[in-house]
């Protein structure tokens, strides 16, 4: 039986299914038909990976049935072309299929939330560089497509919260680290204490996502400290690095002042706190929205103290006020997303999504808001544009 993976994003809930999904060894998990129902269970099932059968893809039958034509027409005999269906293997079979951006992204995050939750002593090590490796290629190759990815699908889900948070976490750390000019080792320990710093805590921290009622007595114990217990949960997995073990360490600990002076892991460690505070406060929880991208920026730029923080300014110096996948109004009346960081931190590349009478257009605009009538005018939260957004148009942007 010949398996392919089958991306998360094409699986939707309340619909039936276009073919019968399987777990890696071909044992049938839902038929072909059957409804997909939005349970914990069947959320648990997806983060495993499930996969189909090639023979009932479409991409297969459109091979299939070209193949077939490509025969009849050349006078083949029917006993040549039954054998050609017997024996038929498209070029792609066995392979992953085809993904846009976003499924791949989408897919990436499944893979990652199932890593993440439930990590293992005897395989740690090459599954995390190789999660690590392959999402910093993608940020190395597309930065602003990813960062608009990432942060407005954070905008909108609090499904899987940890995954999601730890992804952005290590987009932003690795984008930060560039901006200070960070040496070899410090950009490595910095990225990976990003994407491990709630270890620890991944399963509690879903659950809070989930909930509406404030975090329980044991729940709050449990997310207490959890720097510390990521950090030695990550020495029990193997992890023999000891900047990036005290980056993750002191990731809740490094207080607001200068970053110069302070010890590697220290100065590695407040700058990570400052990720990880925009991270959430663009992320929703059941129990509250998300900011909008500009008040959560303005919101690390000043410390603890109020005073004016140097990590929280070399975040506002890589993103921008309005970073990509940020919803924003325009001077004309329009509504639109950040698909490209631009020149100032104030005068990045819009798409417009919504006209100046409130209607969706057709596709989306760019909008060069260094132009007066195109400047932005106002920061949107997620929750105040209600429109389904096309992110593969977008990225082809």
């Amino acid at each position: 039986m010949e398996l392919i993976p089958f991306p998360a994003l094409a699986l939707r809930f309340g619909q039936a299914l276009p073919y019968a999904i399987r777990d890696a060894e071909g044992k049938l998990l839902v038929a072909k038909g059957q409804v997909l129902q939005d349970s914990e269970a069947v959320r648990e099932m997806i983060a495993r990976g499930v996969w189909v059968r090639a023979v009932e893809t479409k991409e297969y039958q459109k091979a299939l049935a070209h193949k077939m034509d490509t025969l009849m027409h050349q006078g083949a005999a029917l006993g040549e072309i039954i054998k050609a269906e017997a024996d038929f293997r498209p070029e792609r079979a066995g392979t992953r299929v085809e993904l846009g951006q976003q499924e791949a992204w989408a897919d990436f995050l499944v893979n990652a939330a199932s890593f993440l939750r439930e990590p293992r002593v005897d395989d740690f090590r090459p599954r995390f560089q190789l999660l690590h490796q392959e999402a910093l290629a993608r940020v190395q190759r597309q930065p602003d497509e990813v960062l608009m990815l990432l942060i407005f699908n954070s905008s909108l889900d609090f499904h899987q919260y940890s995954a999601r948070h730890a992804l952005l976490s290590m987009v932003l750390a690795e984008l930060c680290g560039r901006q200070l000019g960070l040496h070899e080792e410090e950009q490595l320990a910095l990225s990976q204490a990003a994407l491990s710093m709630n270890i620890a805590i991944t399963a509690t921290q879903d659950r809070l996502a989930n909930q509406i009622d404030p975090a329980a007595d044991y729940q709050r114990k449990e997310t207490l400290g959890h720097g510390d217990r990521s950090a030695e949960l990550l020495f029990a997995l193997g992890v023999r690095c000891e900047l990036w073990l005290q980056t993750v360490r002191l990731h809740h600990e490094a207080g607001p002042g200068a970053l110069e002076g302070r010890a590697p892991a220290e100065r590695l460690a407040r700058l990570l706190r400052r990720i990880d505070s925009l991270g959430a406060k663009l992320s929703p929880r059941r129990s509250r929205l998300a900011l909008s991208a500009a008040a959560a920026v303005r919101s690390v730029y000043l410390d603890e103290l109020k005073q004016p923080d140097e990590a929280g300014a070399v975040l506002v110096k890589t993103l921008g006020l309005y970073p990509p996948g940020s919803l924003v109004r325009l001077a004309n009346g329009e509504v639109g997303i950040v698909f490209k960081r631009g020149h100032s931190a104030t005068e990045p590349w819009v798409a417009a999504l919504l006209g100046k009478s409130g209607n969706p257009l057709s596709e989306p605009v760019p909008r060069d808001t260094r132009l007066a009538t195109q400047a932005i005018s106002s920061s949107l939260a997620p929750h105040e544009m209600k429109l389904l957004v096309n992110m593969e148009r977008l990225l082809r942007l």
